[in-house]
């Protein structure tokens, strides 16, 4: 079917074929005379001076603009249009932008009026109840959803926190390096072990246990559902497009996604409840880790399940384990595309470490050289290129131009990141340049470089940005310190391809297989 409809519509994006072209017949049918009562309507309305952008048509808007890789098309559409844009997507109406005096407005200036959150159609936080206890996704920045960041923050994310936390990414870091040890000659697809070393991890803080084993596949069935759940939160969806038909789930995209959400609880409920019949009687959990904090919190044990569910879950294990594994992968695979820079790396640590050194948390301070890769990797290959979408509270002004209430709203950071106008030769992996001496020497991860927003800015920044860094700079100096490596089929580093898969996380589109050799 694709191939026919792809034959007649040559012009149309990808991401559209087969089901959405289809089913959009539907909602161009529905919404032929209401569009055109509310042209009308807007006619008589007094006009706002909107952010430029492509004219759109009549019903679809700016649908066929976008294609299938939005952050790429929004950067292309801000160097004819100006750094602050709009589009409509269907009756939706969108604003992106896309350089570091847009996003400074965006994050800053109007954090407050933009501090709202568009919420997916496909995702749980639709239902008020769990919107309230979402962190990602609650639709308003509530004195309950700041006390929820907070109580997460205090456990998990907070210097102390994250110090106490350094025993288990150390072990995590140990085990990766004694199974790639163990696969030493034969082929590995580093995403599935980043995966397993990331959520492990996290799992260790969160219920004091690992949860997967890199043997017999266990990694690749579990990062499958998390993945094709972050995939159906950025698939395009006419439910999103047309909101008055969110109700029908054309595409059947909210019931994949509950779909997915099951297997997960499959694997919660069954700890939720063995800890709270623990606690119960004995009158304290068996570890202090997050899951005690909840339950001491007071929550039902139906509310724990979804509130652990809901907030550590999909928001903090799921996305996390996707977004730092992806970094991983991604550093990896410049390192290896860009032999100079791993050679340096290599002789930082040679310099300062014995072969048989096991790679500490401490150690890191010590390699600069190596953090500095790290943040260009980010830089290159922010984890969240538009970050998660905004909304607007109310009509306010940004440069210059009226942002309506409703309006959904992006920070195009992988365009920032990659503008000449703010980085020298900014196509290139050049780590040097967060080093002394360097031009960006003084550029760092809290938010307030707005040429550099990795994990995002404002009231909505990334609560795990500390435990993410670290884990991804200890797994890179576990990998490059502690293994050679080659790529399959005697490819050279010069045709390894970087090309992306656009998704809330943004991946490698062809996962990284490389063939590790112990240094000894």
């Amino acid at each position: 079917m694709a191939t026919v409809v792809e034959s007649h519509f040559p012009f149309l994006p990808a991401f559209l074929f087969p089901d959405l072209l289809l089913l959009l017949l539907l909602p161009i049918l529905s919404f032929l005379l209401l569009s055109l009562f509310l042209i009308l309507l807007r006619n008589r309305r007094p006009s706002v001076q909107l952010p430029p952008g492509p004219k759109p048509w009549p019903i679809l808007g700016n649908i066929l603009h976008v294609g299938s890789m939005p952050h790429v098309t929004f950067a292309r559409l801000s160097q004819a249009h100006g750094p602050l844009i709009s589009l409509r997507l269907g009756t939706q109406l969108i604003v992106v932008g896309s350089s570091p005096d847009a996003a400074s407005e965006i994050l800053k200036t109007h954090d407050h009026e933009l501090s709202g959150r568009s919420v997916p159609h496909v995702s749980f936080a639709l239902d008020p109840e769990l919107n309230r206890d979402s962190i990602a996704w609650s639709t308003h920045c509530t004195d309950h959803w700041r006390s929820l960041r907070s109580m997460v923050r205090a456990e998990l994310f907070t210097s102390k926190a994250v110090d106490q936390q350094s025993g288990i990414r150390e072990r995590q870091a140990r085990e990766m390096a004694r199974f790639l040890d163990r696969r030493r000659g034969e082929e590995v697809r580093i995403r599935d072990v980043a995966f397993a070393y990331t959520f492990n991890g996290l799992a260790s803080a969160y219920v004091s246990r690992d949860l997967i084993q890199l043997e017999g596949g266990g990694s690749e069935r579990m990062s499958g559902i998390v993945r094709e759940m972050m995939e159906l939160y950025a698939a395009p969806n006419i439910s999103d497009l047309y909101p008055s038909l969110g109700g029908l789930d054309l595409l059947g995209l909210r019931k994949r996604t509950e779909e997915c959400v099951a297997k997960l609880r499959e694997l919660w409920d069954p700890l939720i409840s063995e800890r709270r019949e623990a606690k119960e009687s004995s009158g304290r959990g068996s570890d202090r880790d997050f899951l005690d904090a909840m339950l001491d919190s007071g929550f039902a044990d139906e509310a724990i399940s979804y509130t652990f569910l809901t907030t550590v879950d999909q928001e903090l294990l799921a996305a996390v384990s996707d977004t730092t594994s992806s970094s991983m992968e991604w550093a990896l695979a410049e390192l290896l595309k860009n032999p100079e820079t791993m050679t340096a790396a290599r002789r930082e640590f040679d310099d300062k470490f014995s072969k048989g050194h096991v790679i500490k948390e401490s150690d890191l301070a010590y390699l600069p050289y190596l953090c500095a890769c790290v943040k260009e990797t980010l830089r290159l290959h922010p984890p969240a290129p538009l970050l998660l979408p905004r909304r607007a509270a109310t009509d306010c002004h940004v440069m210059g131009y009226t942002v309506p209430k409703a309006a959904h709203v992006f920070v195009n950071v992988w365009a920032i990141g990659r503008d000449p106008r703010y980085w020298e030769d900014a196509l290139s992996f050049k780590p040097e340049r967060f080093l002394v001496g360097g031009s960006e020497r003084d550029v760092d991860y809290k938010g307030s470089h707005f040429e550099f927003l990795p994990f995002g800015s404002g009231r909505r920044i990334c609560s795990g940005l500390p435990m993410a860094v670290r884990k991804v700079q200890l797994a890179v100096a576990t990998l490059v310190h502690g293994f050679d490596w080659s790529l399959p089929a005697g490819m050279a580093a010069e045709e390894l391809e970087m090309d992306e898969r656009y998704g809330v996380t943004l991946m490698k589109l062809n996962p990284l297989v490389v063939i590790p050799t112990p240094r000894v």
